[in-house]
């Protein structure tokens, strides 16, 4: 019985370490990633890099993770979101949970050091500084354009891909996040909408807090229109073709038609929606990105 206790706490211990990387975000940010590595070149990636690269990428996206966590913890424990939490109910110290993130970034920045190279190492250094300390520690709290400013760093894996693949930085990859870039505004936006209330007891200045739903709607709109310009640009350098262009703007529109119902007002839980179907937009997008370079290869 005894031993049957320690290994369900054992379990606990360790899905709780998980939760504080983020999982889901990171999967996302890999995806992306492997896109951008992919994009990169024509003869293929090496194993090592798409191995060792994107899991070096992942353990630093990881390690900021749990800084947010950290640094979050109280604003956690007021919010329904967030309020189970690791740290918001005490099941990992801040100690632990720092000693955990540096771990994480240290083994990440060791991965990329060997297996890539040193640009990619500290282009992704930046990233997690940015995220971690800029946007966390400063920005989320400091004004309600946060999102927007503290959006470059969480633009950066398809060109943390493409260096690992490459070792320089070029149009391309600085493309993809732009796409990121303008893609973030809007997906946020519309949780803070969802979630204003909780982001007002915190004391977070997300944009529906300091300005107003009607203001942020309209800014979700003028951003989404933006995205939709934007995600056109693959087809227009001849980095992409006609199969890429075409779900670019299908998706864009839906997306932007969502933005038109938030806007409006017309549907319950648009806001909800609007946040859930962006994630899925930005999956398909880089998926459509990817299909369509090998079908470009192949013809």
């Amino acid at each position: 019985m005894a031993i049957l206790i320690g290994e369900r706490h054992s379990q606990a211990i360790w899905r709780d370490y998980l939760e504080l990387t983020k999982p889901k975000v990171v999967v996302l940010m890999l995806i992306t990633s492997l896109v951008g590595m992919f994009l990169a070149t024509r003869a293929g990636v090496p194993w090592t890099v798409l191995v060792f690269g994107n899991l070096g990428i992942a353990l630093c996206a990881g390690g900021a993770a749990a800084v947010n966590h950290v640094v979050d913890r109280r604003i956690d424990a007021v919010m329904a979101r967030t309020h189970k939490r690791p740290l918001a109910e005490g099941r990992v110290s801040p100690t632990a949970a720092l000693t955990f993130a540096l771990v994480l970034a240290v083994l990440g920045q060791a991965l990329l050091l060997a297996f890539t190279n040193p640009l990619t190492a500290w282009l992704t250094l930046a990233s997690l500084l940015g995220y971690a300390v800029v946007y966390t520690g400063f920005l989320k709290r400091a004004t309600p354009q946060n999102i927007v400013i503290g959006g470059l760093a969480g633009a950066a894996p398809p060109l943390l891909g493409w260096t690992a693949a490459t070792g320089h930085v070029s149009a391309e990859p600085l493309l993809l996040v732009l796409i990121i870039f303008a893609w973030t505004p809007p997906h946020f936006w519309a949780l803070a909408i969802h979630r204003k209330e909780e982001y007002a007891k915190a004391d977070i200045p997300m944009l529906p807090v300091t300005h107003g739903e009607h203001y942020t709607k309209v800014h979700i709109l003028l951003y989404t229109a933006a995205l939709l310009a934007v995600s056109l640009m693959p087809y227009v350098i001849h980095m992409s073709g006609l199969l890429y262009l075409t779900c670019a703007i299908v998706l864009g529109a839906r997306f932007l038609q969502w933005a038109v119902v938030l806007y409006r007002g017309t549907r319950p839980h648009a806001a909800i929606n609007t946040f859930k179907y962006s994630i899925y937009y930005l999956f398909l997008l880089f998926i459509a990105l990817l299909v369509d370079h090998y079908l470009l290869l192949n013809l």
